[in-house]
């Protein structure tokens, strides 16, 4: 076990290692909310050009999130059995497909369905790059790296409905999926060329159904862990109804335009970002145990001021923007932190682990985007679909998980760190 002495190491080469791989799992990760955000500001166009209600435009996002959380659970299991590398190449090549067909997409019908494929192929990056992650880290320290991921992904977020934004000047929506093709093909090059297989041949698993739901049964039949993966799927849940409902509240409710949109949207997800980045400086004082309870508790409590403040009309847009971004704030700290506790539980089977993980995140997602649309797209939905989903989170963390008999997992932060770098 690495002493404090250890886990202050600063070593160069480390340090180089270790942030290219930050950069290049980041890479992977970000293209999951490109994919589903660069779109975002075309959704009111799409509906209009596709002549179709704005309801069945959600569900090209749903679509997406379906793909996601059934790639992974392809996917990881695929991962534990060849290797990280090749189902992450693999899916990236189709997405890149995906992308290109959906140029030529005549309908809402054909949107949808390849959206679902592109979602699957998004789905490799996700589940890949955890399954890294818990290939090299546990505990305190997966937080850590899950938190510098969250820095190079919630970029995505903040560029990506601004990018597409700016796109929509000069080309439509169909050229936001020519862009997410090149982005794949940048994907496919950076992947062969720079990222290293993290699971020797003597870890594999076996790749038999059988043997693929023994695995499953294994994960599931863990309180703790399917507690953990339920929170993070809840978190994510009202992650989504923001990114779902955003456009049509923001353009259709108060007025803004495409670009507007996609400024404020990016200026949202700075919150974000602020939290997954406050966290490894927190992780010193706080387990992350603690630090998840302390996320979904702030987030919950932000999710029923902006209900309240959008069933009374108090405060306009104001009163809308700055408790969603509350709850972006208190999105940043459960993120990270769900995750590296669920995933610590099972690096015995890390790609399985991770699967389940983003299938439940994303599945979760899938189900509730269409609910803000079913209650109306304005800022009430939007907040009553975040604070249930984050207050059953908080039940399922204080009654399944009772996160104060976890084990973080303290003392292999820059023993890990430096296992990465080698």
């Amino acid at each position: 076990m690495a002493d404090d002495t250890t886990t202050r190491t600063t070593d160069g080469a480390a340090d180089r290692s270790l942030l290219r791989m930050v950069l290049v799992l980041g890479a992977f990760v970000a293209v999951g909310p490109l994919t589903i955000d660069m779109y975002l500001p075309a959704l009111p166009t799409i509906a209009a050009e596709l002549q179709t209600t704005e309801a069945a435009v959600q569900l090209t996002l749903t679509g997406t999130l379906v793909g996601l959380a059934l790639g992974q659970l392809l996917i990881g299991p695929l991962s534990d059995a060849v290797g990280r590398r090749v189902p992450l190449l693999a899916g990236t090549a189709l997405h890149i497909v995906s992308s290109l067909l959906i140029v030529l997409a005549p309908d809402i019908v054909t949107l949808g369905v390849l959206r679902v494929l592109q979602g699957v192929g998004t789905a490799a990056g996700a589940v890949v790059a955890l399954a890294v992650v818990r290939d090299l880290f546990t505990g305190r320290a997966a937080a850590t790296m899950l938190s510098r991921l969250f820095l190079v992904m919630g970029a995505a977020p903040v560029l990506a409905p601004t990018i597409g934004g700016e796109l929509l000047r000069f080309t439509s929506w169909r050229g936001v999926f020519v862009a997410l093709a090149v982005y794949g093909v940048a994907l496919l090059v950076l992947g062969s060329m720079a990222l290293q297989e993290t699971l020797p041949p003597e870890r594999r698993r076996s790749s038999r159904p059988l043997a693929t739901l023994r695995t499953y049964r294994g994960l599931l039949s863990d309180r703790s862990y399917v507690g953990l993966v339920l929170v993070a799927g809840l978190s994510m849940a009202a992650l989504f109804s923001y990114v779902a409902g955003s456009s049509f509240v923001y353009q259709g409710e108060f007025g803004l335009d495409e670009q507007q949109f996609g400024l404020l949207f990016g200026a949202g997800a700075f919150w974000l970002i602020a939290a997954t980045q406050l966290n490894p400086v927190a992780l010193w004082w706080f387990s992350p145990a603690q630090l998840l309870l302390a996320g979904v508790v702030a987030g919950t409590v932000a999710g029923g001021v902006l209900l309240l403040l959008a069933l009374t009309g108090a405060g306009g847009l104001v009163g809308v923007v700055v408790p969603l971004w509350a709850v972006l704030f208190a999105a940043g700290l459960a993120l990270p932190n769900a995750p590296a506790l669920a995933l610590t539980r099972h690096g015995e089977a890390a790609g399985s682990a991770a699967a389940v993980l983003g299938a439940v995140q994303f599945g979760v997602g899938a189900l509730v985007s269409p609910l803000v649309g079913l209650l109306g797209n304005d800022a009430a939905a939007m907040g009553a679909v975040i604070v249930t989903a984050l207050t059953i989170a908080l039940v399922v963390l204080l009654v399944v998980v009772r996160p104060w008999r976890l084990d973080t997992g303290a003392g292999d932060a820059q023993e890990a760190a430096l296992a990465a770098a080698h």
